[in-house]
């Protein structure tokens, strides 16, 4: 692999790593979750217009970019900020969204009829006890609702997956507007009553607010998305997705960074088993 290519997923990994702790940040400046997950899309949608110009796609593809759209715009993203919400440590969040690997591979084999192997049952199985580990640190006491959310986030992922692979045909663009269009409705919509006083929570946002939910919106969500079907123009899958497993070390990282957040022994063992278990299972057919 050329030395460009390898830095390109080099800043993928980085990006998704710094997600986190960024939206963490916004989360610790008062913006409430659903709003904040709400705007981050609006933002995409806006930027994607001038290139989708409200194209419309065949009428075989809506019920899967519906569902995409939901899966990956509302749900993926609201579940996301709502496990940084409820947590008062990122990291277990961080290891927990890898889980959507094992899940995308099992939504795969009942929505797809894809076939499991035995060695991709036994990782899939080590990657969930590596997350029962993390669940025993005496630190995770008062966030199992945070990894609760984080499951879902996981969940949620694994499921766009599966119905981004009938989405192929279409044009980035488009599937990435629906997204943000359905993204920022239903998500303002659902903060507009849940949290409440929506206008008055959008003026209170401080500018590095706004500067966090826009790298958000631009470098995470439009940017490295972007650069990874880039890369799919000279590689398979298969070959790319493993860098996947990577993003944790810089989250976690970058965690220690801004928060302070010291590993737990039992965190680093549980992290380590589910992080090999989802590198190894792009490895394997």
């Amino acid at each position: 692999m050329p030395l460009k290519h390898l830095l390109i997923l080099l800043f993928i990994a980085v990006v998704h790593g710094s997600a986190f702790p960024f939206t963490k940040l916004v989360l610790n400046d008062s913006v409430p979750p659903i709003l904040m997950a709400s705007l981050r899309m609006g933002i995409v949608l806006i930027l994607l217009i001038p290139f989708w110009r409200f194209k419309m796609p065949e009428k075989k593809y809506f019920p899967s970019l519906i569902a995409f759209s939901i899966s990956m715009g509302v749900m993926v993203y609201v579940f996301m900020t709502l496990a940084l919400y409820h947590s008062t440590i990122i990291s277990p969040i961080i290891v927990g969204s890898q889980l959507a690997i094992p899940f995308g591979i099992l939504a795969s084999a009942v929505m797809l009829g894809e076939n499991i192997s035995q060695k991709k049952w036994l990782l899939i199985f080590s990657a969930f006890v590596g997350i029962m580990i993390i669940f025993f640190d005496p630190k995770l006491v008062d966030n199992f609702l945070g990894l609760f959310f984080a499951s879902l986030m996981a969940l949620s992922f694994a499921l766009a997956q599966v119905y981004s692979r009938r989405l192929r045909d279409l044009d980035i663009s488009l599937t990435n507007a629906f997204t943000g269009l359905f993204g920022f409705t239903i998500l303002l919509i659902a903060s507009h009553f849940i949290e409440g006083e929506t206008v008055l929570s959008i003026k209170s946002i401080n500018l590095n607010s706004w500067l966090l939910i826009s790298y958000q919106a631009i470098v995470v969500s439009l940017g490295a998305h972007l650069l990874m079907f880039y890369l799919y123009k000279f590689y398979t899958v298969g070959q790319i997705f493993p860098s996947y497993s990577l993003f944790p070390i810089f989250g976690i990282g970058l965690t220690f960074l801004i928060f302070g957040e010291v590993p737990t022994i039992l965190f680093l063992i549980g992290g380590i088993i589910v992080i090999s278990s989802v590198f190894l299972l792009h490895k394997i057919r």
